[in-house]
């Protein structure tokens, strides 16, 4: 099976040609393709194969054998400071996309904000870091930090998507060119739902789920009305898209940055950890450290010219 070797460098990191072909040179000349631009000096990419043009396998006893070599060329120090990724090269442009909200779709994470207005936010974020690193049951971590919440006005809900959310870089470019190109783009989140509707009106996803605050009197109640929307109902949302949509895994691509990320990540046929805690970098196809959101195009193998702004 041929693979495609994508190279992605950050607006102020710029790679060269030169740079590129340092990087490449372990990878036998007869096992790849020339050298393909999908962005100057941002994103380029190389097909790798197994076998040469006769048909025999060369350097490499077999394909897990070339990608033992690409991983460690991957790892390389010089290839430090851009995200480098190797992904099948069949069914590149997928037809849908699943994505976690906070910290993937924008910058923060909505409870630690709300948090902050409540006066909790440092104690409200270490349990986040450690929910979303897997160290704690997330529907328990999400109940007790809920509860930290308990009489906030409701206005505050509108206060932090007025003052404190923003974008990621990339999102609204992700999400618009997909749509284009007639993919189904959902937005799932073990968030809330007054900010993922919020964010997906913003960005363009075609729908959104996530958990629900119980509100009474005006004020958060600090409960969150069951059930809780965790990793497993992440997961019955993708195979319900597919489903809807008469797609495989294969046509589905799903990020995110957290463990209740985990089973729809594994599940996709191309699963990306961005700027992701370790417990996911560990299973994702591709991790993304580097660059911004768009970086999710060229894994797909658009060019910076089929970008939607």
């Amino acid at each position: 099976m041929s693979h495609v070797l994508v190279l992605l460098a950050s607006d102020t990191n710029p790679i060269s040609p030169d740079k590129v072909g340092e990087i490449i040179a372990p990878i036998p000349q007869q096992h790849r393709s020339p050298v393909r631009w999908l962005d100057h000096a941002r994103a380029c990419e190389v097909d790798v194969f197994p076998f040469d043009g006769n048909g025999s396998a060369a350097v490499w006893d077999d394909e897990n054998d070339m990608l033992s070599t690409i991983e460690r060329t991957v790892a390389a120090p010089h290839a430090s400071n851009l995200d480098i990724a190797l992904v099948p090269a069949a069914n590149r442009k997928k037809k849908l996309l699943l994505s976690d909200m906070d910290s993937t779709m924008i910058q923060q994470e909505c409870i630690d904000e709300l948090a902050d207005f409540a006066g909790f936010k440092d104690k409200v974020a270490k349990i986040t870091q450690r929910a979303m690193n897997g160290e704690l049951d997330f529907a328990d971590a999400l109940t007790e930090r809920v509860g930290l919440l308990k009489d906030l006005p409701v206005s505050t809900l509108q206060d932090v998507v007025d003052t404190r959310l923003q974008l990621m870089p990339g999102a609204r470019t992700l999400i618009q060119t997909m749509n284009a190109n007639g993919a189904t783009c959902v937005l799932v989140s073990g968030g809330f739902t007054f900010f993922t509707e919020a964010i997906a009106q913003k960005v363009g996803f075609s729908s959104n789920h996530a958990n629900i605050l119980e509100i009474t009197d005006g004020k958060l109640s600090g409960r969150v009305v069951p059930p809780i929307l965790g990793a497993q109902a992440k997961l019955e949302a993708l195979h319900r898209y597919l489903n809807e949509n008469s797609l495989s895994p294969e046509d589905a691509l799903a990020v995110g940055d957290g463990a209740n990320d985990l089973p729809m990540i594994d599940a996709a046929g191309l699963g990306v950890a961005f700027r992701a805690h370790p417990v996911l970098v560990s299973r994702a196809d591709a991790a993304i450290r580097h660059t911004d959101l768009t970086a999710l195009l060229h894994l797909q193998g658009y060019t910076r010219d089929e970008f939607v702004e």
